[in-house]
């Protein structure tokens, strides 16, 4: 039978402060810059959107780091697509060996199935023998597991909803299926709307934009939906965002974010591009048109947009040249701005500004 959405409600204290953070992908330095970042304090309430783990340096680090932090304050962590995996197969979950063989193949020591199987006294390549891991996972991490298996898919009150990856509706969240509520792609376009503010993360935010990329949250005020994934580990210019609920209900939205990049001081002032593209995954296919020495000339298949793409950011995959998220964008830029530095070029520099990423060709103070 298919799981259904665990369903938490539970009222925000008036008075406190109350962040909702998504996608941190076992990326524990980032989780700590951004509460640095954000001067979380103890009398913060935290809302964790999903996708905790998997995919980063330090999944076990994070989670650690996470039920420690839960025991001083009011977390609220919630279930993503990636944050079940371990807890359900260390309890047995009845889905093929292939799936787990291929999920530690492509993530490795990315994986919190690998992390905990070292810490649980593998060596060397990743073992084979599941059934054995299976044992190893509950005789070593039964508080891990136990902390994983208890988070709920949905929490819910008079003014927000928040599920990792989306919901179809308002009413009857019980009766939905946990797993399309954790892993529902490209939220946003499915036309729905909502009485009360519903917060989600799994699609990073910059898949939404094919002009201009940007990884800060994305505040949709018709269908009072917010997506806050920043692309934290996904993306080469990803960040991890914190958005701050209004003190009141009906108040502005701000945020925080934190993206490990080092920062530099502009000194001249740039105008932004009247037109650009954002080439984003899944909409990445490109044609070499000529090779150059930092960047080539590429023609963008589906859009017949030319560019030039840094060299180290193509690839090929199935026969077919495709790019890493690539853009041509000139970020609007005023003296003393201070940018992340994403990639220094030639006499300029992939930045980002605001949580928007694209080109500046001024000096900057070193």
């Amino acid at each position: 039978m298919e799981k259904r959405a665990a369903v938490l409600r539970a009222q925000f204290p008036a008075g406190r402060r109350v962040l909702a953070i998504s996608d941190i992908h076992g990326n524990l330095p980032f989780l700590k810059g951004l509460l640095q970042t954000a001067r979380v304090t103890g009398d913060d309430i935290l809302v964790l959107v999903g996708d905790l783990i998997e995919k980063g340096p330090d999944s076990l680090g994070t989670l650690r780091f996470l039920m420690e932090l839960s025991k001083h304050q009011t977390v609220y962590a919630l279930s993503g697509n990636c944050d079940s995996l371990v807890a359900e197969f260390a309890h047995g979950a009845q889905l093929p060996q292939s799936f787990y063989h291929h999920y530690l193949g492509v993530w490795g020591e990315r994986s919190l199935l690998l992390q905990m199987a070292r810490a649980a006294g593998y060596a060397g390549q990743a073992p084979h023998d599941l059934e054995e891991m299976r044992r190893r996972l509950r005789a070593r991490f039964p508080a891990e597991l136990a902390w994983l298996s208890a988070m709920p898919t949905i929490l819910v009150n008079e003014h927000y909803l928040f599920v990792h990856g989306g919901v179809p509706r308002e009413t009857d969240l019980e009766r939905l299926s946990a797993w399309h509520c954790m892993k529902n792609d490209d939220f946003l376009n499915q036309g729905h709307h909502f009485s009360r503010w519903c917060v989600v993360g799994h699609w990073p935010v910059t898949l939404y934009n094919p002009d201009v990329p940007s990884a800060a949250p994305l505040l949709d005020g018709e269908s009072r939906i917010a997506s806050i994934d920043g692309g934290c580990v996904l993306k080469l210019d990803g960040q991890l965002n914190a958005l701050i609920l209004p003190e009141e209900p009906g108040g502005a939205f701000s945020w925080a974010a934190y993206d490990g990049l080092p920062k530099a001081a502009a000194l001249d002032a740039q105008a932004p591009s009247e037109r650009s593209i954002n080439i984003r995954w899944g909409h990445n296919r490109v044609e070499l048109l000529s090779h150059g020495g930092e960047f080539s000339r590429c023609r963008h298949l589906e859009t017949g947009w030319e560019l030039d793409i840094l060299n180290s950011y193509l690839y090929e995959e199935d026969g077919m040249l495709k790019c890493e998220d690539s853009t041509d964008y000139h970020l609007p830029v005023e003296p003393g701005d201070v940018l992340s530095v994403v990639r220094r070029v030639r006499g300029g520099c992939l930045a980002k500004k605001e949580g928007v990423t694209g080109w500046y060709f001024g000096r900057l103070a070193e």
